[in-house]
């Protein structure tokens, strides 16, 4: 596995392009033009936000190491410890009111901004959801308290506290005096859920920092600022950390020509012009072994900042190509750095989602560094399929697998490559996965034992131990139930281990205990115990159904076609892949240049 670079060297790491060394400058009052042009009006709806915010502002204050403690959902107690720069009482004071921040000029432009924060709301918005605490020094002076009561505002209470360069924030009560707001919240084990997703976001993007969750006094995640893989570790597991690749990329973008110069120099900043940009991708890759049902777990970040892009999530996604099993995600984290100048985080007030120029050239640089990456793994496989599959062939059906088909006079001709039936249906050629078709066939079989109340189980014997990530752990104390009544038995084991003692077994068919991974992505997703089982079935379908290599003749091929013609949703299996592929005549004469 390629090393990680040195601790502090963050030539393509969040960050690269601030001055660390530097404090802040002085906390201003913004100007109420620029008040008007920024995304202002920030409120505070969760307490992950409350997290992020306060991250946010750590990071800005040249943090290297970042602890976050919460009780119970948040509502309790939220407290973020930072080791930065820290504030005068001066600034202290100032720092609380709305729109006064030390990162953007009175008169300034949010456009390339080189910091996290910049809109000076954040304070001053979760004081107005709860009570605010504020202890800082800049290693100057005697040490700032400031204490602020929701509607306290522009008068907090200020006293000296001892403490050492930095800043303490904690908040509690949290939307005490907004009973809307905290009956709208889920249980406590979700909202922690989405506190421990936004902590390992942050650092997975910025890993030369240390982060620390705590949790009602038990530390649940760390990371200690050594690298891309150390923090993958802390974020995920040791199998996981250790089935992965870093990369570190520079990509010169041109018009129509990426070119890739590996391990640039610190002090290349790329280009702030109106030309191609120089983009830096530094992340580190879980090999494709390792994957999850849904995309949550590509994680993106823009100069450090985690953002929701899709555009850079199919970007990584299409980096890995054909190397992933069918309709699984990778385990990722990537960040791009791009010149501040090309980047707009003045989209939401939220700042999960950002502009960015050159969008679809950033997109295609992120996608040949993880290619080209885990082709440096030698991970890639290399067949290429000559046969333009977008022009000369098309699925059969509607996109949901219904409607009619050719199926009643489908006369099976051969197979292909071990997978693969060709099937003659009039003047069509179809192309049957057998993998997908029997897929489909055995989901539905599944789907129709499950309707009974009880789910038949297999118990486990010894127990199986599955290692799931803080946000899995979480998923999974929080939806025991539901995994119950889907035949997954569990109970916790120390860390984010789950010991499971049974599984469901329809018709014999015994689900592994990692499939729980998928039913715990689905439950987190916001999707119903009934989505859930079905990811729950898919997985179930897949392992019994046909693979490349074993054996069918035209008898088998005709069995599996009657039992498709059965099936509700024949022409898609249950990941949502196209079981059959049509090939007119009229492709064919074509190809070989026939008249029609």
């Amino acid at each position: 596995m390629p090393s990680d670079p040195p601790a502090g060297d963050r030539s393509a790491d969040a960050g690269s392009h601030r001055n660390d060394s530097q404090p802040p400058g002085r906390v201003r009052r913004l100007e109420q033009a620029t008040v008007d042009r920024i995304a202002a009006g920030e409120v505070i709806t969760r307490p992950a936000r409350v997290v992020a915010e306060l991250i946010d502002n750590a990071l800005d204050a040249g943090a290297s190491r970042i602890t976050v403690a919460v009780d119970g959902d948040g509502t309790d107690r939220i407290c973020v410890a930072d080791d930065g720069h820290g504030l005068s009482r001066a600034d202290a004071r100032l720092a609380v009111e709305r729109h006064a921040t030390s990162k953007l000029a009175p008169d300034g432009d949010p456009v390339g901004v080189d910091s996290f924060g910049f809109r000076g709301e954040a304070l001053a918005a979760i004081a107005d959801a709860g009570t605010l605490e504020l202890t800082t020094s800049d290693g100057e002076d005697v040490g700032t308290r400031v204490v602020v009561e929701p509607g306290d505002e522009p008068d907090p209470v200020l006293s000296d506290a001892g403490r050492g360069r930095g800043t303490t924030v904690v908040v509690r009560e949290l939307f005490a005096s907004r009973p809307a707001r905290r009956e709208s919240l889920a249980g406590t084990r979700a909202e922690f859920g989405r506190i421990t997703a936004r902590v390992g976001d942050y650092a997975l993007a910025n890993p030369t920092v240390a982060f620390t969750l705590e949790h009602d006094g038990s530390q649940t995640l760390s990371t200690p600022g050594t690298g891309r893989t150390a923090a993958l570790l802390g974020v995920y597991d040791r199998e996981t950390a250790s089935q992965s690749t870093t990369v570190e990329a520079r990509v010169d973008t041109r018009p129509h020509d990426i070119r890739v110069n590996h391990r640039q120099s610190r002090g290349d900043r790329g280009t702030n012009g109106d030309g191609p940009p120089t983009v830096r991708v530094a992340g580190v890759l879980a090999y494709p072994a390792v994957t999850r049902a849904s995309n949550d777990h590509v994680r993106t970040a823009v100069n450090g900042r985690p953002v929701r892009d899709g555009r850079l999530v199919g970007a990584v996604r299409a980096g890995y190509g054909r190397l992933l099993p069918d309709d699984r995600e990778p385990v990722a984290a990537v960040n791009v750095c791009v010149p501040p100048a090309r980047v707009d985080p003045n989209v939401h007030p939220a700042k999960r989602e950002v502009g960015l120029r050159d969008a679809p050239a950033v997109a295609e640089a992120v996608e040949s560094v993880v290619a080209d990456a885990l082709t440096g793994a030698d991970l890639r496989r290399r067949a290429d399929v000559a046969t333009d599959l977008d022009t000369a062939l098309e699925p059969v059906g509607e996109p949901d697998g219904t409607s009619s088909g050719p199926f009643a006079d489908a006369s099976p001709i051969g197979t292909f490559a071990d997978l693969y039936a060709l099937v003659e249906a009039g003047d069509e050629l179809l192309v049957l996965d057998t993998h997908a078709a029997h897929e489909r066939v055995n989901y539905e079989r599944l789907e129709r034992a499950f309707e009974s109340e009880a789910v038949p189980t297999a118990t486990l014997d010894p127990p199986a131990t599955v290692s799931l990530s803080a946000d899995e752990a979480a998923a999974a104390a929080t939806h025991a139930t539901t995994l119950s009544r889907l035949g997954f038995e569990t109970e916790s084991f120390g860390g984010g281990t789950r010991r499971v003692s049974t599984v469901p077994a329809p018709f014999g068919r015994a689900a592994t205990p990692e499939s729980m991974r998928d039913v715990l992505g689905a439950l987190t997703d916001g999707r119903s115990p009934r989505d859930a089982r079905e990811a729950l079935l898919a997985d179930l379908a897949c392992h019994p159904s046909l693979k490349r290599g074993d054996a069918i003749d035209r008898s088998d091929v005709d069995a599996l076609l009657d039992r498709l013609d059965e099936c509700e949703r024949p022409y898609a299996c249950p990941h949502g892949r196209p079981t059959v592929l049509s090939v007119p005549e009229t492709t064919l004469a074509d190809a070989f240049d026939r008249e029609r």
